[in-house]
């Protein structure tokens, strides 16, 4: 028998492009994309996802400046986090840098040391509340 096909924590809608770097990838560099992107290997560098969602999975270790619409972290991120919309850190999340988004989200039992940036109106960096933390929770 096979094993239970794994399931999507962050579903996209109908029709909606999705990629997927497995967890035996293992990349470094620059990273672009036109649609949602979902990371259970490792990668070190930047991404750029403007307009859409990065997920990092449970298995997922990324090293990187990263740029999106919304941000999903489950496994571990070591970098800055710029979202224009939300960022998730989950229970099983790790997370060492500063986030700027619209929203923040830290399910207990996350980890979390930087700073924490809310964007006002989109406007960016120029109107941001800053509130400097470090956070560690425990189930």
């Amino acid at each position: 028998m096979s094993e239970p096909t794994p399931r999507s924590t962050n579903a996209s809608p109908a029709g909606h492009q999705r990629t997927f770097l497995g967890r035996s990838v293992v990349a470094q560099g620059q990273l672009s994309s036109g649609e949602d992107l979902l990371i259970e290997g490792q990668f070190d560098g930047t991404i750029n996802l403007e307009d859409h969602c990065l997920t990092v999975g449970t298995e997922g270790r990324v090293k990187a400046e990263v740029r999106a619409r919304q941000v999903v972290i489950q496994g571990s991120v070591t970098g800055n986090v710029v979202a224009r919309e939300k960022i998730e850190i989950r229970r099983t999340g790790h997370v060492v840098g500063d986030l700027v988004a619209g929203t923040v989200a830290i399910e207990e039992g996350a980890y979390f040391k930087g700073s924490i940036d809310i964007a006002r109106d989109g406007a960016g960096a120029g109107s941001e509340v800053s509130a400097p933390s470090t956070l560690k929770t425990n189930a």
